[in-house]
C-alpha cells in the first residue's frame, strides 16, 4: 500500500505503529506512526507526536550451501550454469542419490543478488502471504521446494487470491522434486505460469494477475523404482509400467523445459567442482551481454537447427527455446554470436529425460 500511495503521488501516510517498519521499505512516503485511531485523529490536529517508527531489522545475508559442494555430475553442473545465465527451465532425471536435488539448491548461490527494486517485488508478494515478520526485507532469492502432494491451488494461487509457490518463488527458484509424482491437474496449472512467468487468477469474487518470474528446477526417477539405466542394480519396473510413469507428465509441459539433462549416480571419491563464486562470476557476465539481446545466430548454427527441428521432431516453441539456450552457452563464452558450437549443445539438452 505503501508503494501504490509513493505511485499516485501521496506524500505521507499515517499507518498502525506495528506496521510502519514494514510501510518504510517502499521509500519515497514519509510514514506516520499512530497507535490507534484516537491517537491519529491527535496527530492530524497537531496535539500529538507521531509514535517512534523503530531500524529495519538487521539483514540476514548468511551465505547458502556451495556449489563446491557437489562431486562429479559435470553435465548437470553445465546445465544448472545455463539455466542461471538465461533464466532457463531445468528438468533432471536421474536414480535416487544422484544428487539432484543437492544441484538444486545450489542454483540460488550461482544467480546474482536482488537488486533493491527486485528485493520489494519478493517482499510484497512474501508480505500479502503472511509469510513476513513485520519490517522484514527479503535480501535473498526465493528457494520454494512444495511437497509433490501440493494441490493445483497451493502451486498457482487459492480461491482467496492468495499468491501460490509460483508466485512465491518470484525472483528465485521453484524446485519441484519427483515431479510425476504432483496431480496432474497442479502439473497443468503450470503451463501458463513458466510460458508466460505470470499467473492470472479469476474467481467469483475477483480477478488478479500475480508475478510468477522464477526458474523452475524439476528432479525425476528414470522410472517408478529409479534404478533404469543404472549398471549397478536392476530396474524392477515392467515397460508398461515405466511407460505409465513417464505420461504423467504431457508433451506441452515437457516442451516448457529449457534443458533436460541426465544426472546419473556420482561415485562417491568424484572430484569436487568449481565454487558458487567461480561459476556466478561466469553467470553476471553472461547476463550483461544478454541484457543487450540474445545473441543471433550464425548460419551455420541456423542450418543446424532446421536440420535437427525434423529429427528431434521440435514444435515451434522447442526450437525457439533452443535458439536462446544457444544465445546462453554463446554468452556464457563471451561471444556476441551464436555459432554451430553452441547451438549443438543446446540441441543436446533437448533429448534427455524421458
Amino acid at each position: 500500500m505503501a508503494e501504490a500511495a509513493r505511485r499516485a503521488g501521496v506524500e505521507a501516510l499515517i499507518v498502525a505503529a506495528e506496521s510502519a517498519v514494514e510501510a518504510g521499505l517502499g521509500g519515497g512516503v514519509e510514514i506516520i506512526a499512530a497507535r490507534d485511531l484516537r491517537h491519529a485523529v491527535e496527530i492530524l490536529e497537531g496535539r500529538a507526536e507521531p509514535a517512534p517508527v523503530p531500524d529495519p531489522p538487521a539483514a540476514e545475508d548468511a551465505g547458502g550451501p556451495d556449489l563446491g559442494d557437489v562431486r562429479g555430475q559435470p553435465r548437470a553442473r553445465r546445465a544448472l550454469e545455463i539455466a542461471a545465465a538465461g533464466r532457463h527451465n531445468l528438468l533432471m532425471t536421474g536414480p535416487p542419490g544422484s544428487g539432484k536435488t543437492m544441484l538444486a539448491r545450489r542454483l540460488p548461490s550461482i544467480l546474482p543478488p536482488l537488486d533493491p527494486g527486485e528485493r520489494l517485488e519478493v517482499t510484497r508478494i512474501h508480505s500479502a502471504a503472511g509469510l513476513l515478520a513485520p519490517g522484514t526485507l527479503v535480501r535473498r532469492r526465493p528457494f520454494r521446494a512444495p511437497h509433490h502432494s501440493a494441490s493445483a491451488a497451493a502451486l498457482v494461487g487459492n480461491a482467496r487470491l492468495r499468491p501460490g509457490e509460483v508466485s512465491l518463488a518470484h525472483r528465485g527458484v521453484l524446485f519441484m522434486d519427483e515431479l510425476p509424482e504432483f496431480a496432474r491437474p497442479a502439473l497443468e496449472g503450470l503451463r501458463m505460469p513458466l510460458e508466460e512467468r505470470r499467473v492470472h487468477l479469476a474467481r467469483a469474487h475477483g480477478a488478479v494477475t500475480l508475478p510468477a518470474d522464477c526458474i523452475v528446477v524439476a528432479a525425476m526417477n528414470p522410472c517408478p523404482c529409479g534404478m533404469a539405466g543404472d549398471p549397478d542394480r536392476e530396474c524392477t519396473c515392467s515397460s508398461v509400467r515405466r511407460s505409465a510413469y513417464l505420461a504423467r507428465i504431457s508433451g506441452p509441459l515437457l516442451d516448457r523445459f529449457d534443458l533436460r539433462v541426465e544426472a546419473p549416480r556420482a561415485a562417491a571419491h568424484a572430484e569436487p567442482g568449481e565454487p558458487s563464486e567461480v561459476v556466478a562470476g561466469r553467470v553476471a557476465s553472461a547476463r550483461q551481454i544478454l541484457a543487450a539481446g540474445t545473441p543471433r545466430l550464425e548460419p551455420g548454427a541456423t542450418g543446424l537447427l532446421d536440420r535437427a527441428v525434423g529429427r528431434l521432431h521440435l514444435s515451434g516453441r522447442g526450437a525457439d527455446r533452443a535458439r536462446r539456450v544457444a544465445g546462453t552457452i554463446a554468452a556464457l563464452a563471451g561471444a556476441d554470436r551464436a555459432g554451430e558450437e553452441h547451438m549443438a549443445e543446446a540441441l543436446s539438452f533437448r533429448g534427455a529425460a524421458g
